[in-house]
């Protein structure tokens, strides 16, 4: 089942609607420059609901497989994703907004009639959970971490430290 683009979360949480379905990857365009390849669907299950101070939220899991570049060899290698994410609607980007969440909900801001542009959420959602640095594990990357430094670092010379007079002072 293909997902909804745009849901109002307060809604959805009343009925404890359950979605479980795809997204197209081609629908995430920052994730398709992201990556080096990602797979055409991205598995999606979220739940609606509200807590026992009524508060609003969805919470679900995403999984994709996904190519990456080694920053260290330049080769491709698989990046399987699964990313579990909270979220709490709030009505404005303001700090006391976001400062009443608990800890365990990510404020995720609904537009003027109340909703979310989910596949954006999920989206940075993705982005956010990629590596910083792209890296093979070492033992599977062509280039060994002997190879990556060059050349030899000659010793310098030991200057004084313009600091040891003041220690003389100290002393007596």
């Amino acid at each position: 089942m293909k997902l909804p683009k745009l849901v109002d979360p307060v809604k959805n949480a009343t009925i404890r609607s359950d979605y479980r379905g795809v997204v197209l990857s081609s629908e995430m365009p920052r994730l398709l420059g992201a990556v080096a390849d990602i797979a055409k669907e991205i598995d999606v299950e979220i739940k609606f609901a509200k807590d026992e101070q009524g508060l609003t939220y969805f919470q679900g899991h995403m999984a994709c497989s996904t190519s990456l570049i080694c920053e260290r060899c330049n080769e491709v290698f698989e990046h399987p994703m699964d990313v579990s994410f909270c979220f709490s609607p709030v009505q404005s980007a303001k700090e006391e907004d976001k400062d009443e969440l608990p800890d365990v909900y990510e404020p995720v801001e609904v537009n003027d009639q109340g909703e979310i542009n989910l596949f954006q959420t999920l989206e940075d959602e993705l982005i956010l959970s990629l590596p910083i640095v792209a890296l093979h594990a070492e033992k599977d990357c062509k280039q060994k971490r002997d190879n990556m430094s060059f050349g030899t670092i000659e010793p310098v010379d030991e200057r004084p430290n313009p600091f040891a007079v003041l220690k003389e002072l100290k002393r007596d």
